[in-house]
């Protein structure tokens, strides 16, 4: 095991530096993990804010589909034009809506946050293994964003062939007005995407395994380190692989090979593409898309943990059986891509493999779940605004993967496949499981990042509208799913069975819309807390992992003198014999003689051999 420590000259010589950083090096072009935690954040919120506007108009549409508003000309111009939004401009929301959510928000906005706070300060590190890999990961991210957005400002419009971009829309330039240079973008923008992950991925690896300080075994780290290490385990492993179905789209929209088409006619005329297969490109495609499932839930998990474990002041419960669950589901992650292709013709024993593994998963999520109530059970909960959402992130956590069950079966997708009932299920267990583990984790951690405290009764109102919200959005789409509704569609009234499901669409608009007045609150929450929020104390939440354990005011390498060394596990919270009802990470066993059991001194003979002496002198002293 590698560990660093740096010595109070080197702190002070770090510090020497900050006093001659400008603004451009403390603010934009920043190497220090915190501000560099914070650029992903307030990037991801700005993304989360244009995503949750698209999904706002396309959810006008339809629940009002013959309803003109001539509001929406005044700010899409030409793609509402009369006050009704063109068809094809609906699918550019549909798939700018979903790429931002999936890749921007939860993967960047989640992990590039949380791996970039907390890995240095949880592990004890002055900061990244490498601060200018580290600066260049979150530049890469921004200049994606900046290229998604700019595709809205063209001709023909942004990308519009879902956010799985499945050939030939994405590989026909000509096919459709958004399979034009908006998808050109798109393209440019996910690589550029992917680049920044795989640096982050490498420096987030390279850190937990070589940067740990004194006394940081693997078994000590705190679950959020052990979910970001296995994440950025998972991306490094899976991007590249859509890298290289991006690059062979290329080739087929600019160059005329045919790896993906074969046999097309557009507008009347027959293409010379023969030989390909789309189905290659959904093989590429989601043997990334499937781990990037677990890319986004998994660090969700890890917040929850610390938040759970620390506002029920109990520790973690099975924090072994949790570290392997999130290895098992790391490992099965790679082997379960088929379930998303089982009407595509696939061998029904290659369909039979797939459901197994897909099964399987179930199980290390299950333990997850039954562990975090076990967590809860009787304890001294505190209900503050991130154990709300850490709370709820579990609820939707279960409740999607559910649903999960029913769709990793290959006879009920046969179906449900590309219904309303698949963008319930997703909706759920990962998209608003994955937004409360950010949101917990942004409550928990903003004295950490700002110094300041958020407003708890603001950020009670945001969490039930949220809560409530969201299960009114994605609740309702299940049934629809059942009936066979299809998704993507513009309109629910081209077909008869369909009619009856408009006034569902009706609800769930309203409270998508209501959902969205929860985030303003949270927006003015969070922007202004930053500068009108009461000052935090070092540690308000009196957790026991290194990081409450710098000072408030932020400095250059985190600790002004030697790093802290550690001598126990993270999750030491109400130990009889002690007290308080914590033990931070860096108190020493020698000092907690009245609490200590014997498996504590694990692997130290001496510490086992002092316990028993206390022990059976305390026992003598009841006695007499």
């Amino acid at each position: 095991m590698s560990t660093t420590v740096i010595s109070h000259d080197a702190a002070h010589h770090d510090d020497h530096g900050h006093h001659h950083e400008t603004f451009l090096t403390k603010y934009i072009f920043s190497q220090d993990h915190k501000m560099i935690a914070k650029q992903f954040l307030i990037t991801g919120i700005i993304m989360a804010v244009f995503a949750m506007v698209l999904s706002i108009l396309f959810r006008i549409q339809l629940a009002w589909p013959d309803k003109e508003f001539p509001i929406l000309e005044v700010f899409l111009g030409k793609w509402a034009e009369g006050g009704r939004i063109k068809p094809d401009f609906f699918l550019s929301l549909v798939t700018i809506h979903g790429t931002m959510m999936v890749f921007f928000v939860l993967t960047a906005g989640l992990s590039g946050t949380f791996s970039n706070l907390l890995i240095p300060y949880q592990l004890g590190a002055r900061d990244m293994a490498s601060p200018l890999m580290n600066m260049l990961s979150y530049w890469f991210f921004f200049v994606a964003c900046v290229i998604m957005v700019a595709s809205f400002f063209i001709e023909s419009g942004p990308a519009s062939a879902g956010w799985t971009i499945y050939p030939p829309l994405s590989a026909v330039p000509t096919a459709i007005a958004g399979s034009g240079l908006g998808m050109t973008l798109w393209l440019v923008s996910m690589t550029l995407f992917i680049a920044s992950q795989v640096l982050g991925g490498v420096n987030y690896i390279s850190t937990v395994l070589n940067m740990r300080t004194k006394g940081m075994e693997l078994w000590k780290m705190p679950l959020t380190i052990w979910s970001f290490f296995l994440t950025a385990i998972v991306g490094l492993l899976s991007f590249p692989v859509l890298v290289s179905a991006v690059v062979l789209l290329f080739f087929d929209r600019s160059v005329g090979t045919s790896f993906y088409l074969s046999d097309l006619v557009v507008g009347g005329t027959i293409l010379p593409n023969e030989g390909g297969s789309p189905i290659l490109f959904q093989h590429l495609f989601w043997f990334l898309g499937h781990p990037e499932v677990y890319i986004v839930v998994m660090p969700a998990l890890g917040l929850t943990s610390e938040v759970i474990s620390t506002n029920a002041r109990k520790p973690i419960f099975g924090y072994h059986a949790m570290v392997y669950s999130l290895v098992g589901i790391t490992v099965l992650s790679f082997i379960v891509w088929g379930h998303h292709m089982f009407v595509t013709g696939m061998s029904p024993f290659l369909g039979g493999v797939f459901m197994i593994t897909t099964l399987i998963i179930a199980v290390p999520s299950a333990v997850k779940a039954f562990n975090y109530i076990a967590t809860l059970w009787r304890g001294n909960i505190r209900f503050t605004p991130a154990m709300m959402f850490a709370i709820g992130m579990v609820s939707f956590f279960v409740s999607g993967g559910l649903t999960g069950l029913y769709l990793g079966n290959a006879t009920l997708d046969i179906n449900l496949h590309d219904t309303y009932f698949v963008v319930a299920h997703f909706h759920l267990v990962m998209g608003s499981a994955s937004i409360f583990g950010m949101l917990s984790g942004v409550y928990h951690w903003y004295p950490k990042m700002f110094g300041r405290m958020m407003d708890e009764r603001l950020g009670y109102f945001h969490f039930w509208l949220t809560f409530i919200g969201a299960y009114l959005v994605f609740f309702p789409m299940h049934f629809m799913g059942i009936d066979g509704v299809p998704r993507r569609y513009y309109a629910f009234t081209e077909f008869p069975f369909m009619e009856k499901w408009v006034s569902v669409n009706l609800l769930v608009t309203w409270a998508a819309i209501v959902s969205a007045v929860g985030q303003v609150a949270f927006l003015w929450n969070f922007f202004a807390s930053i500068w009108c929020g009461k000052r935090a104390p070092q540690n308000p939440w009196k957790s026991n992992t290194l990081e409450w354990t710098t000072p408030v005011e932020h400095i250059h390498g985190n600790w002004p003198g030697e790093i802290p060394s550690v001598y126990r596990w993270p999750y030491d919270y109400s130990k009889p014999g002690h007290d308080e009802d914590f033990i931070p990470q860096t108190v020493p066993h020698s000092q907690t003689m009245s609490s200590n059991l014997l498996h504590d001194w694990e692997g130290n003979e001496e510490g086992i051999a002092a316990q028993k002496a206390y022990n059976r002198e305390h026992d003598r002293e009841i006695e007499g």
